[in-house]
């Protein structure tokens, strides 16, 4: 067998089982899927699907810290090498790789940690939450969850900044 087919086929077993990791998820065993997700990048850590599915598993749990982690992570991969999984078009994947982080900065914004701490340390996520918002709406004018936030992002800078 060339070295191709057997990229080919090593890949199809990893589909097989982050197919695996995502029925975990949906079924709620979400120990199970982070077990099979981390198994997918033990074998091939530049995939960056795993990745997006771990931060979404950490952001449900309220685990901020590292959903951002991991979310930066596919995002790099997604920027870097391209998508691994064929199911949505690459500039849909990327959307939602950026709307993921844009989404977890949101609620880091939120947390009173943030509201009530540096005001530069706030406007500084903020900022990078509407960045993150406003390029995922770029790359798929579907997602109306970004389309939304970029929206109301930048009208408050503008009423903050006196424009209108």
């Amino acid at each position: 067998m060339d070295d191709a087919a057997s990229e080919q086929e090593r890949l199809e077993g990893l589909s097989v089982i982050f197919s695996a990791a995502l029925e975990a998820r949906r079924r709620g065993l979400t120990e199970r899927a982070r077990e099979l997700l981390r198994l997918v990048l033990r074998r091939e850590p530049r995939l960056a699907e795993p990745h997006l599915e771990l931060a979404h598993i950490a952001m449900s749990g309220g685990r901020l810290d590292e959903a951002e982690l991991e979310a930066r992570e596919g995002l790099r991969l997604l920027e870097t090498g391209g998508a691994w999984v064929d199911d949505l078009p690459e500039d849909v994947l990327r959307s939602h790789a950026h709307n993921l982080l844009a989404e977890l900065l949101r609620q880091r914004a939120d947390s009173d940690e943030v509201i009530f701490g540096d005001p530069e340390r706030f406007r500084a996520i903020l900022a990078e939450s509407r960045r993150h918002f406003s390029r995922a709406a770029t790359l798929d004018p579907d997602n109306d969850h970004a389309g939304h936030h970029d929206f109301y992002l930048g009208l408050d800078e503008r009423l903050s900044s006196g424009e209108e």
